[in-house]
């Protein structure tokens, strides 16, 4: 049992706890038989609207874009928890009221939710009092007392919301880690490959260049028998020549980075938001610093889809004409009429900027945030596997 409540996120576990506590809730006008046949349908209207509203409000909290229907379901979804208390002349709509606080936080900032909580704490005053027949004065007690039994489920909701949002942070950062992880193995493995390919070029191609023209010196020096094995030691020195020529100009043309590899982690494992990652195949580039931009421009689209935009999908195309690399990035979050450049943005476009790129942002409310970026490879260009064939011997 502990297993499988550990499984579940704490957006979920307040779905069901709370469609538990609402079911419940029911339980004692369902039990006391003069109670239930009193009651009319208004009542079991006001709570199947509560338990509607709330099932609706709850579905993948946390892990969608809140809208503007969700914003106004706020309102029937209090508004239902009072009038059952009316309706059955108790005080259910504490439970209730309770029970719609721990979505609050989920929803509204800190303060709307509190403005929220306070607001719908106070009409309780008015079940007390009108509902119940309770003093003036007995009514603020009893609602002091419910408010701070809310308020504390209302600061729970909060804490369960910060963890799941450093939890869904930390999966991000370490998507982007995962990239930049796999970027850096990339850029090691090409130094290295770019190291032993020179080193080859440097020490056995030149001193292969050097034996064969003292063997061809030789040859013109001796003749009979020894004229023979020279002829062959010649013929061996240029083609142990053209192999190593042959074998660095593989090596240099494995010398490239996997941008598709490198950007694979980037989307996956990214809560909330569904990334379209569409690459070239292959999709290769020889500059590490020139794979670098691309790997932080793009970390930072994610970033701004995750963070600010608030988006559920977001689309990577990167395309390649000629030097130049293309990414075009659309989401659809909330988007923005007037928007200006944070520190993100830039910071991507002074990356650019170093190396002849460009960044293009257009956005509008709620049509999302579409980004094309131009980054110029200059000598460093985009690349297809060659064949050994196609290598100068």
């Amino acid at each position: 049992m502990s297993a499988m409540f550990t499984r579940l996120d704490p957006s979920r576990l307040l779905h069901y706890a709370g469609l538990f506590t609402w079911a419940v809730v029911a339980l004692p006008l369902l039990l006391l038989e003069p109670a239930a046949a009193a009651l009319g349908w208004e009542a079991w209207l006001a709570w199947l609207v509560f338990g509607l509203s709330y099932t609706w409000l709850t579905r993948g909290l946390g892990q969608r874009r809140v809208r503007m229907a969700d914003y106004l379901l706020l309102l029937p979804l209090n508004a239902s928890a009072i009038a059952f208390s009316f309706l059955t002349g108790t005080g259910l709509a504490a439970i209730l009221l309770m029970v719609a606080a721990s979505v609050l936080p989920w929803m509204l900032s800190l303060r709307a939710g509190l403005a929220v909580l306070l607001l719908s704490e106070s009409a309780l005053v008015l079940v007390f009092t009108y509902g119940l027949h309770f003093p003036p004065v007995e009514s603020m007690i009893q609602t002091a007392v419910y408010l701070g039994v809310t308020g504390f489920v209302f600061a729970t909701s909060l804490v369960g919301r910060q963890q799941a949002q450093a939890r869904d942070e930390q999966h991000r950062l370490n998507a982007e880690l995962r990239a930049t992880r796999a970027l850096l193995a990339e850029s090691v493995r090409v130094n290295e490959r770019t190291r032993i390919a020179r080193e080859l070029h440097d020490l056995l191609g030149h001193h292969l260049t050097a034996l064969s023209l003292n063997l061809e010196v030789a040859g013109h020096l001796v003749d009979g028998k020894a004229l023979e094995h020279v002829g062959q030691a010649h013929t061996l020195a240029k083609l142990l020549l053209s192999d190593v020529r042959e074998a660095v100009s593989q090596i240099r043309e494995a010398d490239r980075i996997d941008m598709a590899a490198t950007l694979a982690p980037l989307a996956r494992n990214v809560p909330g938001l569904r990334i379209d990652l569409d690459t070239p195949e292959p999709f290769w580039m020889d500059d590490p610093e020139h794979a670098h931009v691309l790997l932080r421009c793009t970390q930072e689209i994610v970033t701004n889809a995750v963070r600010h935009a608030q988006a559920s999908r977001l689309s990577l195309a990167f395309r390649v004409d000629g030097t130049v690399v293309r990414l075009h990035a659309r989401d659809d979050g909330r988007g923005a009429d007037h928007f200006a450049l944070g520190n993100g943005l830039r910071g991507m476009r002074e990356r650019l900027d170093a190396h002849g790129g460009t960044l293009e942002v257009r956005s509008a409310p709620g049509a999302g945030f579409v980004l094309d970026i131009v980054l110029p490879l200059h000598g460093a260009t985009m690349t297809r596997r060659t064949s050994a064939q196609e290598l100068p011997a």
